[in-house]
């Protein structure tokens, strides 16, 4: 199948000023001069049209981009068709191409060709479909810097560290009666440990990666007439949530995403939870209470003109250990809370105050929300997250591999029985970039892409 050229609608679908058809295959330059005339020059943009060579009507007014192998995207000889954005366009010229001699690519498959053909190593492929899906700056960077082999290149430097450790396990095990320096186990748990710790930096970020990747589900609860609504109006920046000050105003969950400094987050409004006869305000609270235990994040609002009532502690309860930010509303009334016990209640929490009516402390709730996502590293300029659920399952292999290197080490184990287990660790760091790996795990991760890209 990779002799034959592949052909795709690469733009979304729908209309649009322009729609792109990719064409890639030793066949490409071949099959568009047959329905477009001017000739083709690489690397440059030609303009004509598209005819039906078999009706010898015109179809559409386009530019053609043709890329000479190995400069393209896929290493092969590569025809991009930009026509007009309609439907009709885009599925008569397809049509055309595949007529004259190409055929569908499946999903991935370009992507595909550049891995196979050596133009992206897999964790680079990988990344295209992260950077098409990325929902904010932050997502979009580290798609971008895995894109251009940031990732792949410390991945690379880890292993040759390994391969080192692996050459002076060889010899010593190869020729143990030759002069030669010893392997001692001192240096060998040294070494083994400056990898590990390499290879943890990683894992520490999975946390923040799956963030990144699927969302901070944030749940913001309290009891009825604290400000939640306020607090969702003021992080939209938009009055999405009816506010009243009518105790029980919002009887449902309101879920909305947003980005607060590149975090992509799923932000639900709860109904106030306390006591209540009203069986549809019930309904809202037991669907409160679902997303409170979705949540990743809670912020708990108390309003500051009130005293602390049997319903706030019974909610506090509720929160136990779960990672809070607690929210001191209505600073700009007269302070009847006891914020000192309060603090005394939740110990762990995180507090700021402010007034949602009066546009003070979200700035402060949305640092401390980063904060917590990022470790207090709030921009992760000098690091890279990683975002990807099979990167992170390898690392966490090859870290359980030197785990156990190290162990054999530290026992004073037979040095054949370390050197399996820092192959291991070897290869599982390979895999992650696609090196010795099978066509399963190749499909399986061009599988998750476009029809066209």
């Amino acid at each position: 199948m990779r002799e034959d050229t592949i052909a795709a609608i690469s733009t979304a679908y729908g209309e649009g000023g322009i729609g792109v058809i990719r064409v890639s295959g030793d066949d490409s330059k071949k099959i568009i001069s047959k329905i477009f005339a001017p000739e083709l020059k690489p690397n440059i943009m030609t303009y004509g049209h598209i005819r039906d060579n078999f009706k010898g009507n015109v179809v559409d007014e386009v530019m053609v981009c043709y890329f000479k192998g190995p400069k393209s995207y896929t290493a092969e000889d590569v025809v991009e068709i930009q026509c007009h954005g309609s439907l009709v366009s885009l599925r008569k010229i397809l049509e055309l191409v595949i007529s004259n001699g190409a055929r569908l690519a499946e999903p991935g498959e370009f992507t595909k060709r550049a891995f196979l053909n050596g133009r992206l190593d897999l964790s680079q492929a990988e990344a295209v479909i992260d950077l098409i899906k990325a929902k904010t700056d932050r997502t979009f960077e580290t798609a971008m810097d895995q894109l251009e082999g940031g990732f792949s290149r410390k991945i690379k430097a880890i292993r040759q560290e390994l391969v080192d450790v692996l050459v002076d396990l060889t010899v010593n095990i190869d020729y143990p009666d030759e002069d030669i320096e010893e392997m001692t186990y001192e240096k060998l748990i040294a070494g083994l440990g400056n990898i590990q710790q390499e290879v943890w930096e990683f894992i520490k970020t999975l946390d923040t990666g799956r963030i990144m990747r699927e969302g901070l589900r944030i749940s913001i609860i309290g009891k009825p007439n604290v400000g939640k609504s306020s607090l969702m109006n003021a992080l939209l920046k938009e009055n999405r949530a009816i506010v009243t000050a009518i105790p029980g105003t919002t009887r449902d969950t309101i879920e909305e995403t947003l980005s607060i400094g590149g975090v992509p987050v799923i932000l639900t409004d709860t109904a106030g939870i306390r006591d209540t006869d009203d069986v549809i305000e019930k309904i809202g609270i037991e669907k409160s209470k679902e997303a409170f235990n979705r949540s990743d994040l809670v912020i708990f609002i108390v309003d500051l003109s009130r005293e602390l009532d049997s319903e706030d502690r019974e909610i506090i309860d509720v929160i136990g250990d779960r990672k809070v930010i607690c929210l001191m509303n209505k600073s700009d009334l007269e302070i009847k809370l006891d914020r000192d016990v309060l603090r005394g209640l939740m110990p762990k929490a995180v507090f700021i105050e402010g007034s949602m009516t009066e546009d003070q402390g979200v700035n402060d709730l949305e640092n401390a929300i980063k904060d917590m996502v990022y470790g207090g590293q709030v921009s992760q300029k000098t690091g890279f997250v990683v975002t990807n659920v099979r990167h992170g399952a390898l690392l966490k292999e090859a870290d359980q591999a030197l785990t156990d290197a190290l162990g054999a080490a530290e026992m004073r184990d037979p040095l054949e029985l370390l050197e399996i287990d820092v192959n291991h660790a070897y290869e599982s760091l390979g895999l992650i970039i696609g090196e010795e790996v099978g066509d399963d795990i190749i499909n399986e991760v061009f599988r998750r892409f476009c029809l066209g890209k």
